[in-house]
């Protein structure tokens, strides 16, 4: 029923004084200014990586196709940029995958690339920010739009778009798996798979299946991996070979791990012992205490039915275990970012959850690690530049592990302190 009290319109749904018009066309209106300002910092940020990434792709695989007869060659790992020690890195599915684009030209498969990108960043928009909006009754307009304003400031988010990169592929297909396993679909854990099986940082989120106790999924998921890793022996097992015994261990290709770019475990450590090596004993007892807590903490969330903290906690262990986490693979910490805007938003709504919000957020965008891109020695390198993989080991320890709510609104028709459902109900994912 509407009535004065829940829409500040009269009984016959007149709005007399204009108030409410004039209170959505002012927001319309600073909406608009933002989307301008946004659009223009991204079109002359000084930091655009010239669809680099990108570039390798498509170059290797037309190397690799013109240097052997079908898919026989061997040639794709053997290629690398002119003048640069970077090649393609990622499993021959991946080439597989990336095949159709040497058949375009350059600017057609560019836009390939970006309209492929933008279309996983609005699945991935659409699977982590709508059951924020629905749970919290909020405006869909407003929000997205303020929403999409906030990932195109992100630097893992832009940085991503302009490299070219995966990532966002990569992190939709785990969404669609975690929306299958929502709702009992039968095809859970192809979208894994497939991640896992065109770049092995995913395949962490198989290890999150088998220890939240989903078999059939985490079969499916294993299964698809192991199968597309199979096609590609079959297809390709020159390049099979030659990736699996030796471009996977040729860290040369990659780049200099010490580079303030590559955010993880690794790359501490790196930084602290450049030029020299570093360590791998230390690596692998670092990565034992980060499986320990991430196994400890998604076992948590799995007792709450809580799927999405469960994938927030999962990808931030990935990037912390990953020998290479650049900057631009920290799009696995947006499901962290989006529990913690539902956290902040929940009511009654505090000022600490919406400081850590905002705080993650305002670090993810600061470019910050950079300040040390020449010099990271010294206190304030290892706490500055190495600022995300404190971020990423503070949300593994700390993000928050709930069960899902279901909506519930007030009177007035907004939102009220949820009542928590029972344990063991269908969790609410991304």
């Amino acid at each position: 029923m509407t009535g004065p009290g829940r829409t500040g319109r009269g009984a016959t749904g007149q709005d007399p004084t204009g108030w409410r018009g004039a209170s959505r066309r002012r927001r319309r209106l600073l909406l608009g200014v933002l989307c301008a300002g946004v659009t223009a910092f991204v079109a002359t940020v000084p930091y655009h990586r010239d669809w680099f990434d990108l570039w390798v792709y498509y170059d290797a695989v037309r190397h690799w196709t013109g240097a052997r007869d079908g898919l026989r060659g061997a040639g794709l790992y053997d290629y690398r940029v002119p003048g640069q020690t970077y090649g393609f890195t990622y499993p021959p599915f991946a080439a597989l995958c990336v095949l159709p684009l040497s058949l375009l030209g350059w600017p057609a498969a560019l836009t390939a690339g970006i309209v492929a990108n933008l279309g996983a960043l609005a699945l991935i928009l659409r699977r982590l920010a709508e059951p924020i909006v629905r749970r919290h009754g909020l405006d869909r307009w407003t929000s997205y739009t303020l929403i999409l304003c906030m990932l195109a400031l992100l630097e893992p988010v832009y940085d991503s778009v302009s490299f070219g990169q995966v990532n966002l592929l990569l992190l939709a297909l785990v969404l669609t798996d975690a929306r299958l396993l929502s709702t009992g679909g039968r095809w859970a854990g192809i979208g894994i798979g497939l991640a896992a099986a065109i770049k092995l940082t995913p395949a962490i989120f198989i290890g999150w299946l088998v220890v939240t106790r989903r078999r059939r999924a985490a079969g499916t998921a294993a299964a698809v991996a192991v199968g597309a890793t199979l096609l590609a022996l079959w297809l390709a097992p020159g390049a099979s070979h030659a990736y699996w015994t030796s471009a996977l261990w040729d860290t040369s290709r990659i780049g200099d791990l010490s580079y303030i770019s590559n955010q993880s475990w690794q790359g501490v450590l790196a930084r602290l012992s450049a030029p020299a090596e570093p360590g791998r004993l230390w690596w692998a007892c670092g990565v034992v205490a980060v499986v320990g807590a991430w196994a400890y903490r998604v076992d948590k969330a799995r007792a709450v039915g809580d799927v999405r903290g469960g994938i927030a906690l999962t990808g931030a262990a990935a990037c912390l275990i990953s020998p290479v986490t650049w900057v631009h693979h920290l799009v696995w910490l947006l499901p962290a970012l989006a529990v913690l805007a539902d956290r902040a938003l929940e009511p009654p709504r505090r000022a600490r959850p919406l400081t850590v919000a905002l705080g993650v957020y305002v670090i993810l965008c600061s470019y910050v690690v950079w300040l040390w891109r020449y010099d990271a020695s010294g206190v304030d390198g290892f706490v500055g530049g190495n600022a995300f993989v404190w971020t990423e080991l503070a949300l593994l320890l700390t993000l928050p592990v709930r069960p899902p709510y279901p909506v519930f609104r007030g009177p007035s028709g907004g939102p009220v302190r949820p009542a928590p459902e029972p344990r063991g109900a269908a969790a609410t994912t991304p």
